[in-house]
């Protein structure tokens, strides 16, 4: 008899252990899938609120899924800031009720890629004695109009956030001929901003890059805003 209730009583502990194994198992899995799912844009969109026929928005992080990009001597690399940008441009275009998606430096998405505006963010050289960002357009550009006002009102709007000054004199021949300006479609707006020296500039980059973040997404929503007759573009982002 003391046998049978030891074994009932083993079978009852083993029981319970499984079905809380089974509930853990269950959590776990849900939590996977929504993490997953989150991350794909459609679902992502949905999440928010964002209406499918919103004005969308590429954004290259520069490097990303290819190489580092700069390495200064601290260990700081080019890409991680490059992505952590990005992202936060993203986010606060979403919060705005746009599709925003952030690619790597040579998604296959960018052979004819068609958004409202794209743009490549990177940054500058680890060199300490320079300051200030650039922003170029492809030189031989479809659309030279419209993407000199996206540079003109982006160059405005990151000035204003940051405080940096443009470094006009060392825009080079590779930011003009910018591999990703050159892949998407022949309407698609596009630019490439540096936004700042690893080196001169790198507390910002570092510690600030929320200003940095509403710099430029305050030039892409005015260039919308230029672009659309509706009053419902949202105003610019206050800098905190």
């Amino acid at each position: 008899m003391a046998r049978s209730v030891s074994r009932k009583a083993s079978r009852s502990i083993l029981d319970k252990f499984a079905f809380f194994l089974r509930v853990f198992l269950g959590i776990t899995f849900a939590c996977f899938a929504v993490l997953i799912l989150s991350e794909t844009p459609s679902i992502r969109n949905w999440l928010a609120g964002i209406k499918p026929e919103s004005p969308a928005i590429g954004l290259v992080a520069g490097h990303w899924q290819n190489d580092s990009g700069a390495v200064c001597e601290n260990g700081l690399r080019e890409v991680d800031l490059n992505l952590d940008i990005a992202r936060k441009v993203a986010h606060i275009l979403r919060e705005q009720g746009y599709q925003a998606e952030v690619l790597p430096e040579f998604s296959p998405k960018l052979n004819g890629y068609k958004a409202a505006v794209f743009l490549s963010i990177h940054c500058d050289s680890c060199i300490e004695e320079l300051s200030g960002f650039k922003i170029a357009r492809m030189t031989h550009s479809s659309a030279p109009d419209r993407e000199d006002e996206l540079v003109e009102l982006l160059y405005e709007s990151y000035a204003q956030a940051t405080g940096l000054q443009p470094h006009l004199n060392t825009i080079t021949d590779d930011m003009r001929q910018y591999h990703a300006l050159r892949q998407i479609a022949p309407e698609t707006p596009g630019a490439i901003i540096e936004c700042g020296f690893m080196g001169g500039d790198q507390y910002l980059l570092t510690e600030e890059p929320d200003r940095v973040a509403v710099g430029i997404a305050n030039g892409i929503l005015a260039f919308i805003r230029s672009q659309s007759d509706s009053t419902a573009t949202p105003a610019a982002i206050p800098v905190e």
